[in-house]
């Protein structure tokens, strides 16, 4: 059974950082593409970043560049999420997903395992 469990989420000013955490569990994930997306009040949910868990080729969203890394730890298995210069509009529930057929998709239905998310709010 997969499981995954975000934390690190919060309230921060704009220009603030947050470090998002993914604790992944139930089997190994270096075969896998693991996903952060986030979803706003009244907007569809979208791929914030991705990346290999093997080879940790990544690959970021335009409107995070430069502000976001995804990165992965194999030894606690988990991915990260750093946000740097928060905005406003980063403000959404942020959700770790696992896609076991390594598509590289910034397509939500790509991925086959979501965890329940974690809120992110951006004060201006």
């Amino acid at each position: 059974q997969v499981h995954l469990l975000e934390s690190g989420g919060g309230l921060v000013q704009a220009g603030g950082s947050l470090r998002l955490s993914c604790a992944a569990s139930g089997r190994t994930f270096s075969g896998y593409v693991m996903g952060w997306f986030r979803q706003a009040p009244r907007k569809e949910r979208e791929l914030v970043a991705f990346i290999y868990w093997s080879e940790g080729n990544t690959y970021y969203a335009d409107s995070v560049k430069g502000r976001f890394t995804i990165s992965r730890d194999n030894a606690k298995n988990t991915v990260y999420l750093q946000m740097n210069n928060l905005k406003p509009e980063d403000t959404a529930v942020y959700y770790c997903a696992a896609d076991a057929h390594r598509a590289g998709s910034n397509r939500a239905g790509s991925y086959d395992y979501w965890g329940q998310g974690t809120q992110v709010t951006v004060s201006s």
